[in-house]
């Protein structure tokens, strides 16, 4: 009798400048492997330009277990790029999206995979506890959620990060959407499917330093909003709209004390302070209406996500790399 073929699963691992970290990545991956022997694994270990001997470790683990892969960027095309990179190089029948850090921890990985072969396409996890992680930083993160979700009508996953299992038809859904401009925690919600919540604490990093800073965050911040909604050109237009009616109210008030007193109203301080305030609300709202055609702009050039240099042992052509899905 044919033996039943095993399913395969990928560990996707994106990686920036993780030299210290791999090791111990590589050690707990391995035992995961080792203890689960009723699935396939394959590692897929995305290097993200590093300036470190990010490359050369991921090349060592190649060479000690050749379920460990790795996919070398041309360049540092930042994290939301390096995971669609991993989706379209993946093999498996579900793939684990996990940082490379160890704050998300492998072990639950199991788990995870219980729910996929219970009919769950996205098994994400959500954090109870954020060890290692500033009082400012939880706070900014829950305001932060709060606006997205008020700006929009999809269901954002709050305290979620990119943890999480993709079956495989999750992750062609998202080898689909090629926007240069990625919001991949936005994604996960707007492609649906049938999602299961997994509770789990997280642990700080296991070595080396967080290569995210506010700027970055910030930035992240501004592509998902202007990713999942309009919302922010209709307060514009609502607000120019108020703003209008009481200016069209004052003028109408001030014509009429005028030729009712006979005296001119003064003010000169008062009207340099309405000149300013309403020159810095137009010049808000030309910089809400540029970063939307900035995104329409940096869209239509349809380039390339990403060039790979090298995939495993083999170098990269990137031949019809638009159209790899």
């Amino acid at each position: 009798m044919e033996e039943e073929k095993k399913k395969l699963v990928t560990i996707l691992v994106p990686a920036y400048n993780e030299e210290e970290v791999l090791h111990l990545l590589y050690d707990r991956l391995k035992t995961l492997m080792d203890n689960n022997p009723k699935y396939d694994f394959e590692v897929l270990l995305v290097n993200d330009g590093s300036k470190d001997k990010t490359l050369q470790i991921m090349q060592e683990l190649r060479q000690k277990d050749k379920r460990f892969c790795y996919l070398n960027l041309s360049r540092n095309f930042g994290k939301e790029t390096a995971m669609i990179a991993g989706l379209d190089y993946s093999k498996g029948d579900a793939v684990v999206i996990i940082d490379a850090d160890l704050q998300d921890p492998p072990e639950l990985i199991p788990e995870m995979i219980k729910y996929w072969e219970e009919g769950y396409d996205d098994i994400y996890a959500k954090r109870k506890t954020r060890e290692g992680e500033t009082w400012l930083k939880k706070f900014t993160s829950k305001m932060y959620y709060k606006v997205l979700q008020a700006f929009t009508r999809i269901e954002i996953q709050k305290d979620t990060g990119d943890f999480r299992l993709l079956d495989r038809r999750c992750v062609e859904a998202l080898k689909s959407i090629r926007e240069s401009q990625r919001y991949t925690k936005g994604l996960f919600s707007w492609i649906g499917y049938n999602k299961k919540e997994l509770l789990y604490d997280r642990d700080p990093r296991a070595a080396g330093q967080t290569k995210w800073n506010y700027g970055k965050l910030i930035n992240l911040s501004i592509d998902g909003i202007t990713s999942f909604t309009t919302t922010p050109l209709r307060w514009a237009a609502l607000i120019g709209i108020l703003v209008s009616v009481v200016g069209f109210i004052y003028m109408l008030y001030i014509i009429i004390k005028t030729i009712i007193t006979g005296i001119d109203v003064p003010g000169y301080a008062s009207t340099m302070v309405v000149i300013l305030f309403l020159g810095g609300i137009q010049l808000i709202f030309l910089g809400v209406i540029g970063e939307y055609l900035g995104r329409a702009f940096n869209e239509g050039k349809h380039r390339p996500l990403y060039f790979i240099d090298r995939y495993n042992e083999e170098r990269e052509n990137n031949e019809n790399l638009n159209n790899r899905k």
